[in-house]
């Protein structure tokens, strides 16, 4: 339904092809074989071009090569061999940056975390992938299981200097000089599992997505045609480097076109635009708080930010208030809404050019190998406009969690992973994301979708961030209760009902309301926390 759209853009050839025994799926032809081979082709043609940017420091991809050989030779003296796992519980810093690649230069399988995980989460996902290391932030010894605690664990190795750490080990101890031996490289098959990424865990314990390497290279791909991304660009890894948003979009995409990334070590908005600008950035995928955070800098009109030319953005609707005053504020930036999972190694839809302003309620179309379905309780395929739940398959799909085959069976079926999301596909092949399955509220039989009644908080001039949850009711069910954040010091309650009721159907009006002084929780992936909301509402 949405080839005709993706005419415009340089498609590369595509064929069918067996995966997993009796799996056909749509492939690109051409495409990198691994992710480390991304990295060697990039030095092979772009040797002399920057590759990597931190602060004052940087480095071509001839430079970053040898350091990501040295830290290989690291891990390799310390016996870690292809398939092992390596959590790295690393910040947004050039060494995740070398580790991600020395560790595919083994073969061996990277484990990011975020850095806001604190002990009890880390210690289950170094049991459950059966890590054979974790590297870490120096400032983050603390949250790493000791030897007693966690004995199964052989291998804890800071990077930065740690004094008295119980059985750690320190990076720039070991790290050996120019003059060495590199390792022998571990060529991996594009089948191969490359990378590990564990879900949010907003419910139940976290699961553990595998990335294969062929997922990857069709997620960089993708990327590449829809954003229209080559060496030329500039990306700015603005949000964390540990999970799928960073990774892909940012990190690998960048190494597959030879282009450079900027890394900042946290977002602050003054900051960024002063980087964007000094840096010349064209490139950067975030959620939309984060754009809004920009517009209301008061540096952002003094700011050259014509090298800024895509703003990939994805985790939540962008209002179109924001879309607006992008457009005025910065004329030279196309903004590109996609959408997509941990499961799906990042892009399932995207945006295409032109399109943003006029279908603002959806998030584009399938991307070039993507294949997406809406399919009822029953599994089966629901007509266009109808709403189900989506489903997604292709080759950037993952082929289940690591070690849970029970979650593996629940969530996909003949390549098709289930999103939980609640959605529709138009006639013209654009998709609309209503809700998460499990958030949809029902008034008295009568359903609501989030997102419809988010999106009307968000076009009340003043209101920053917006969510709706269902407040338990003995009569109805539940009933509609909205968290806002508007920084004011006269919030008006009347004035926001008034805004709904001029637009919403009468059930769907926020009955009850709750004024926040601090922006809504969220994920490290930019969505919101509706169970932490829905705790607070029972506490209240």
């Amino acid at each position: 339904m949405s080839a005709s759209h993706w005419q415009a853009y340089e498609v590369p050839p595509q064929r069918l092809e067996a995966w997993h025994g009796d799996r056909l799926v749509r492939c690109f032809v051409d495409r990198p074989a691994t992710l480390s081979a991304m990295l060697r082709d990039a030095v092979a043609r772009h040797p002399q071009r920057e590759a990597l940017i931190f602060g004052e420091q940087r480095w071509t991809y001839e430079q970053a090569w040898q350091v990501v050989q040295r830290h290989a030779a690291v891990w390799a003296a310390q016996g870690i061999e292809a398939g092992d796992r390596v959590v790295l519980f690393l910040s947004n810093r050039p060494e995740f940056w070398f580790q991600l690649f020395a560790l595919q230069w083994l073969g061996a399988i990277a484990v990011p975390v975020g850095v806001r995980e604190q002990k009890a989460g880390l210690s289950f996902i170094l049991q459950q992938c059966q890590a054979r290391a974790v590297v870490f932030d120096g400032e983050l010894a603390e949250r790493i299981p000791t030897p007693h605690e966690l004995p199964s664990l052989p291998l804890r190795l800071s990077v930065d200097a740690v004094v008295g750490g119980a059985g750690m080990l320190n990076l720039p101890e070991l790290l050996p000089g120019t003059d060495f031996t590199p390792p022998p490289a571990r060529e991996r098959e594009p089948a191969d599992v490359a990378v590990i990424l564990y879900t949010s865990g907003t419910t139940g314990q976290p699961k553990g997505a595998m990335l294969t390497q062929r997922n990857l290279a069709h997620s960089v791909r993708h990327f590449e045609v829809g954003m229209r991304l080559s060496e030329l660009d500039r990306a700015a890894l603005a949000v964390p480097g540990s999970h799928v948003t960073g990774l892909v979009a940012i990190i690998a995409t960048m190494v597959h076109v030879g282009g450079a990334t900027l890394v900042l070590p946290e977002f602050k908005a003054a900051d960024f635009l002063q980087r964007m600008e000094r840096e010349r950035i064209s490139y950067g995928l975030m959620v939309p708080a984060m754009y809004s955070l920009c517009l209301l800098d008061a540096s952002l009109p003094s700011r050259d930010l014509s090298a800024w030319r895509v703003g990939g953005y994805g985790g939540a609707p962008m209002p179109v208030a924001v879309i607006d005053q992008l457009a005025q504020r910065l004329p030279g930036l196309t903004l590109v809404n996609a959408y997509g999972a941990t499961e799906t190694t990042s892009p399932a839809t995207m945006m295409p050019e032109g399109f943003t302003r006029e279908h603002a309620d959806t998030v584009g179309v399938p991307l070039p190998c993507a294949d997406m379905r809406v399919m009822d309780d029953d599994g089966v395929e629901l007509p266009a406009g109808q709403v189900g739940e989506i489903w997604i398959g292709g080759p950037m799909v993952v082929p289940g969690y690591w070690d849970n085959p029970q979650a593996t069976a629940q969530s996909f079926t003949a390549g098709y992973w289930h999103s939980g999301d609640l959605g529709s596909i138009d006639e013209l092949g654009f998709v609309r994301v209503f809700d998460r399955k499990k958030d949809m509220l029902n008034r008295g039989g009568f359903k609501i979708y989030s997102v419809e009644v988010e999106n009307c908080l968000m076009g009340l001039p003043g209101i920053q961030e917006a969510a709706i949850v269902g407040r338990p009711c003995p009569v109805l069910g539940e009933r509609v209760h909205a968290f806002i954040y508007a920084p004011s010091d006269h919030p008006d309650t009347e004035a926001v009902r008034a805004h709904c009721r001029a637009l919403l159907a009468d059930y769907k009006v926020p009955e009850t309301l709750t004024w926040l002084d601090a922006p809504l929780p969220r994920n490290a992936n930019g969505k919101v926390l509706k169970r932490q909301l829905r705790e607070r509402l029972t506490t209240a």
